[in-house]
């Protein structure tokens, strides 16, 4: 029905109640970033996470429950399997995404008791002017190998903390990384 947002997904015939509040679908995408986290396991956490009454599925369709769960946390956009430039982090993004989000909402979404997960997102693909998306812009030129304007790169420079993606590394990269670090003083 037009208008209407999701509670439940389909499973093969078979409808089953999904936790849609964004702050449910957020902690899974976390899981799924995690780079400590086994393939297995990230699917595991989302099925525990999404589905409410996760034990009422088969064990048998965990395969077909799973899609089902990407295409509501995906809001039924996949349309290619083609990898785009990673150029956000919701996590490392928070400080300067959620601005962002209440700027187009209204309101602080993060003290709201409830957001549908679809509504969030179409709040966040409502974000206009404001320094998350010049800095999503400034990281896709990058990914792209395009030339900063002048004021970008000053910009950049000046703010690196907030500009660059940091890469999610797992305890023992980090050892090795921390490691050589100190041989080099």
């Amino acid at each position: 029905m037009i208008g209407e947002l999701p509670k439940s997904v389909c499973v093969n015939g078979h409808d089953y109640s999904v936790r849609t509040d964004f702050r449910d679908v957020l902690k899974i995408v976390c899981a799924f970033n995690d780079p400590e986290l086994e393939n297995k396991e990230k699917v595991y956490i989302c099925l525990c996470i999404l589905y409410e009454d996760f034990d009422a599925i088969p064990k048998n369709e965990y395969e077909a429950a799973f899609k089902a769960a990407l295409d509501f946390i995906d809001h039924g956009t996949q349309e290619s399997d083609k990898k785009s430039p990673c150029v956000m982090d919701w996590e490392q993004d928070e400080s300067i995404m959620f601005p962002a989000i209440n700027k187009v909402a209204g309101f602080e979404t993060r003290t709201a008791e409830y957001i549908h997960w679809w509504t969030f997102v179409g709040y966040y693909m409502e974000i206009s002017e404001g320094v998350f998306s010049h800095i999503l812009s400034m990281r896709m030129k990058k990914a792209k190998h395009k030339k900063l304007d002048k004021w970008e790169q000053e910009y950049w420079n000046a703010n690196k903390g907030i500009c660059i993606l940091k890469p999610k590394l797992t305890a023992e990269e980090q050892a090795e990384k921390d490691k050589l670090n100190a041989m080099l003083g």
